[in-house]
């Protein structure tokens, strides 16, 4: 069903003291409107499937009432799970940050590094666990958390582990898990197979469903547009971006709160008037920060995500993202910085092969209009066939030619319109930018694809043929 909230203030949910102090650091002003209903649902112990997008207030919505039960003494471990170690990052942050003065540890738990601390901190009670499921499952499996019994249990972003082919990795998992707990399943679709696995994981629980009418689309004013890179050339096209574009104000978005602090001294060093946004900063440097931004002290701010919620700032022209993002409703936010009031704007996405499928699914999910582009070393932009500039500086500085009229009068059959046009166009094609590009063009973005498809299918059958052993 779908609910409607009541305008109510964080201050209406009972919170500890020490949360509210998290939530007023964190920025929030009111609840959003995920936050205004499942909030009192998750306070009650009740079994919640939410629909929602990330990007919607999501992690704070399940976050407080999770930690505020914490504080309480109601609870003393949560487990959240995520499909991915980039996300698990992410809403580990959030709810640290949530939760900080409360004294609550969270502690982040993925593949690809050793165990040892992960388990550490697991038995020695850290309260709130974010895991990615590969990970979980083989910690369970070997024996190595035995102690870790969460009394609430959330599922984020289920339509995407079932996309990447984690459905039977999570069923596995709430085999480990006690059967008394309080379990919450989101997801931006539910698919049959979600709700399959939600009548297996869940008693009784409550269904809502949060998406507005408009969301989940893009402002067609503004002009979307990205690039394919290496790993190694982000900085590269950043500062070429900003170099070439007729930037008034911007946003550059980064994934984590490190990425901006490196960037936006990266840009300083540079001589670029940057200043870095995230959840990190006191609210006082925070704020002292967007009263800057607001009044054009700072031009190009880098942020994380907290910079695209409730920031309203006039006459951004540009956002660019330095990495994609997570999910189709955080490019919304993000790009809906710009082209506001009436006025156009510009949105530029650095993605690599690897991400396409995240490119994709954005432009499938928002409907979004957004073209590849190229960016020339040397600060021409890589789509246009000639430095305009140049041009028009030449044909304003020329001195006109002794035989200039009665060659024209021999093209008498011609339109003058046409000559004009067609005058200029060699011109334009005499200048054309032969500089080397960053990013690649649509052919071996072409290529690039059916390569990185082909390997994504070897490695699913590889996948399954280790599971039938």
């Amino acid at each position: 069903m779908n609910l409607q909230g009541k305008n109510l203030t964080f201050n209406e949910f009972n919170f500890h003291k020490e949360i509210l102090k998290g939530v007023k650091v964190a920025g929030f002003r009111e609840p959003s409107p995920i936050q205004e209903i499942v909030i009192s649902i998750i306070s009650d112990g009740k079994d919640l499937v939410g629909q929602a997008h990330t990007g919607t207030g999501k992690t704070a919505a399940f976050g407080l009432p999770i930690m505020n039960k914490i504080v309480n003494g109601e609870i003393e471990r949560a487990l959240v799970i995520t499909p991915t170690r980039e996300l698990a990052t992410q809403v580990s942050d959030e709810l640290y940050h949530l939760g900080r003065f409360a004294g609550i540890r969270t502690i982040t738990v993925y593949g690809g590094v050793g165990y040892g601390r992960q388990i550490a901190l697991i038995n020695k009670g850290v309260q709130v666990v974010v895991a990615t499921p590969g990970r979980l499952k083989d910690l369970y499996k070997k024996g190595k958390i035995d102690s870790f019994n969460p009394e609430v249990v959330v599922l984020d972003e289920a339509d995407e582990m079932l996309d990447m082919g984690f459905l039977d990795e999570i069923k596995e998992i709430f085999e480990y898990i006690p059967q008394n707990r309080q379990t919450l399943l989101f997801s931006a679709t539910i698919p049959e197979p979600i709700k399959a696995l939600a009548d297996t994981i869940l008693t009784d629980p409550q269904f809502i469903s949060v998406v507005g009418e408009d969301e989940g689309t893009t402002n067609n004013e503004i002009e979307q547009s990205y690039c394919v890179i290496n790993e190694s050339q982000r900085d590269e096209a950043i500062v070429k971006l900003l170099e070439t574009e007729k930037i008034k104000k911007c946003l550059v978005f980064c994934r984590m709160k490190r990425e901006v602090d490196r960037l936006s001294e990266h840009l300083q060093a540079l001589g670029f008037n940057a200043k870095g946004l995230h959840g990190d900063l006191e609210q006082m440097e925070r704020d002292e920060v967007i009263r800057a931004y607001r009044r054009n002290q700072i031009q190009i701010m880098v942020a994380t995500d907290v910079a695209s919620r409730g920031l309203d700032v006039k006459k951004v022209t540009h956002v660019f993202n330095y990495h994609i993002p997570f999910d189709p409703q955080s490019y919304v936010h993000r790009i809906g910085r710009t082209g506001r009031a009436g006025k156009s704007g510009k949105a530029i996405t650095l993605v690599t092969t690897g991400e396409f499928k995240e490119l994709q699914r954005i432009k499938k999910e928002v409907g979004a209009n957004i073209k590849l582009a190229t960016i020339s070393v040397d600060g021409r932009d890589g789509n246009s066939v000639a430095d305009f500039d140049k041009v028009e500086e030449m044909v304003r500085e020329v001195d006109i030619h002794k035989d200039a009229v009665g060659f024209i009068d021999t093209m008498e059959d011609m339109d003058y319109h046409e000559f004009v046009e067609r005058v200029v166009t060699l011109l334009l094609l005499n200048n054309k930018s032969d500089s080397p590009l960053i990013g690649y063009d649509q052919e071996s973005v072409n290529s690039m694809l059916e390569e990185y498809r082909d390997e994504q299918k070897v490695a699913r059958q590889n996948s399954r043929k280790r599971k039938r052993r």
